[in-house]
């Protein structure tokens, strides 16, 4: 059994918690910049971390005004922006628990996650918000007060806790040590109910002291980076606790069709992303090129950059031929490329799912080194991530100081460390199931290398078993698919079925573009476009370059391409833009049966 522990590198004190990271900040750069907050489209106005402290209390004084007691927990649903950031703070200020809703959340999952933490407050961003709570509030009994980001809420908490004297906030702030609750997160429930990740101070604080010091180069206070992702999630979550600690500038943009402008008038030094950000700038910048009639020279540059960074993985390094090539589609195509994200960007932290060897070579050839990252709500996000001098492209990097890994003989991942989480809340059953000793199955599949590199395999529930016995992990194969601009969502099936298939939905944004490139009518509804043969053979030759990596009992012999969009707003993804694999294998059992149906495999096109 692969096995290893990384010592900390880092060792807190037991009194220590959340807000520490905070003090210290301020103690050591006041007038450090922490903040950036866009008072209008590309104006940027900084906020030092001395003045951001100042209003973390007075917001921190107004809920303890408003009757808010330690270890209460309070609810958070708004898009990422600045006040997500405030609130958060001051919950800890105030030495409660913060309970992070996605904006995106129904009424019931919202009534289920404030009943469920017993939240006796929550903090919605606008109108629509309140509406939804609204009409569940008599669910949530206990939550007898609701603050609007919009309407006010910051500055009302502020002048209601006028009265309240510093000493009170100090001895509230101090009242959480390490082993405390900081916030209840739930997951995103891709096959039940959402359960309640119990996570400590600890889990933010060690996690954030040391991975600064493994990624200084990133993590510095002479860094900024644009927070673009869901603050509900606990990549987004622990990113922004880290650049806290570490001294980063952080902007905030609610609005992913604004991210590109933003980044632009923002110049982020990195970026955190998921791999379809990466796979969709890439498909964008490729689509636009063939569209204004230099398709063929961005497909050589996009050739160049991938083998010109595998060079660099050599003893050799690359030739002189492909270091001219290189630094001529560095003035055509990278260029631009870089300048598109703001001109300074060196490096993105990618997680929520793998980016590919591809990509990973494709973007650090331009000048934008992605560093692959891999954890859970469950492990306060981070365990691995690689480093600016240790890298290997399709890996998850190495094991962060103060975790620790191994692989069981069915190649399942445990980890353990300072940032798993304590339980599930109120769910013993699932605890007791999750957690080995003090290991927690992860429920990832995946392997160790010799240079202790982490490689993701796939999940353990969604391994398909086809009915000749072949083990099959879906991400494999479906990753690599939707790296094709048509390409959507590709979801492989084929449990206890003669071979393997897939349903294939395709990118909205994308689509009219491509028809459009290709002499089609560009106005085609997806539903059209999913019967077009070109759009189908288009999609043939993907999945025929994803099978040349297979065996024939591993690879898509069939797949049908659905005329919708698979969506969060469609009930097929969850707000982390995760599979629901069981909804869609309701959705669509009719378009599944079809393809099995139909007689023995054959490379046959389908279409729904």
């Amino acid at each position: 059994m692969q096995s290893y522990d990384v010592p900390p590198l880092v060792v807190s004190e037991p009194s220590e918690n959340i807000t520490d990271l905070l003090v210290n900040r301020v103690k050591a750069t006041p007038d450090l910049n922490l903040f950036a907050i866009e008072t209008k489209p590309g104006v940027w106005v900084d906020l030092t971390a001395k003045e951001f402290e100042r209003r973390v209390i007075e917001v921190a004084k107004g809920l303890v005004a408003a009757g808010v007691q330690p270890g209460q927990a309070v609810a958070i649903m708004s898009r990422t922006r600045f006040e997500w950031a405030l609130i958060d703070f001051a919950i800890w200020y105030a030495g409660a628990v913060s309970v992070p809703i996605y904006e995106s959340s129904a009424p019931s999952q919202i009534e289920w996650i404030l009943s469920d933490a017993d939240c006796v407050a929550l903090f919605v961003e606008n109108d629509e918000h309140n509406s939804r709570f609204e009409e569940i509030k008599q669910g949530a009994p206990l939550c007898r007060q609701v603050w609007q980001i919009e309407n006010g809420a910051v500055e009302a908490l502020s002048k209601l806790g006028k009265d309240i004297d510093d000493e009170t906030i100090e001895s509230r702030r101090k009242s959480s040590g390490l082993y405390d609750l900081a916030t209840i997160i739930y997951t995103s429930g891709t096959t039940g109910k959402p359960k309640g990740c119990e996570l400590l101070h600890r889990g933010f604080v060690e996690l954030s002291k040391n991975a600064t010091l493994e990624i200084s180069e990133v993590v510095n206070p002479k860094h900024s980076t644009l927070l673009f992702l869901p603050l509900a999630h606990v990549f987004a979550r622990f990113i922004s606790v880290l650049c806290v600690h570490g001294g980063v500038k952080v902007g905030h943009q609610p609005d992913t069709k604004n991210v590109a402008p933003a980044m632009q008038s923002f110049k982020p030094n990195f970026l955190l992303a998921v791999p379809r950000v990466f796979e969709k700038v890439y498909n964008s910048a490729e689509q636009k090129a063939e569209a204004g009639g230099k398709g063929k020279i961005f497909r050589k540059a996009a050739y160049t950059a991938i083998a010109y960074s595998k060079a660099l993985d050599t003893k050799k390094g690359p030739s002189l031929g492909l270091k001219i090539q290189h630094g001529l589609f560095d003035k055509l195509v990278y260029k631009k490329l870089r300048a598109a994200m703001g001109g300074r960007v060196g490096y993105a932290i990618s997680g929520g799912g793998p980016l590919g060897a591809r990509l990973g070579h494709f973007y650090r050839a331009i000048g934008l080194t992605v560093l692959e990252g891999y954890g859970l709500t469950e492990t306060t996000a981070p365990v691995s991530i690689g480093r600016p001098d240790r890298l290997k492209i399709g890996k998850v990097g190495l094991m962060l100081p103060g975790t620790g890994i191994k692989i069981a003989e069915d190649g399942e991942i445990l980890l353990r460390g300072n940032n798993i989480l304590r339980g599930y809340w109120r769910n013993p059953e699932a605890t007791k199931a999750a957690m080995d000793g003090e290991w927690f199955k992860s429920g990832d599949i995946g392997d160790i290398d010799e240079d202790g590199f982490i490689s993701i395999t796939g999940r353990k529930k969604e391994l398909i078993v086809t009915a000749g016995g072949k083990n099959v992990a879906p991400a494999a194969l479906e990753d690599p698919l939707r790296a094709n601009p048509l390409v959507g969502q590709a979801i492989v099936v084929g449990d206890q079925r003669p071979f393997v298939s897939a349903i294939i939905s395709l990118d909205p944004e994308m689509v009219p573009i491509w028809l459009a490139n290709n002499g089609l009518d560009k106005n085609l509804t997806l539903a059209q476009a999913a019967k077009e043969p070109k759009v189908l053979a288009e999609i043939q030759v993907a999945v025929d370059r994803v099978n040349k990596n297979f065996s024939k009992a591993e690879s898509i012999r069939k797949f049908t391409v659905i005329g919708q969009e698979l969506s969060e707003e469609s009930g097929h993804l969850t707000p982390s833009l995760k599979i629901k694999r069981e909804v869609v294998m309701r959705d669509f059992a009719p378009a599944i049966d079809e393809i099995y149906q139909a007689g023995p495999p054959t490379l046959d096109i389908q279409a729904n």
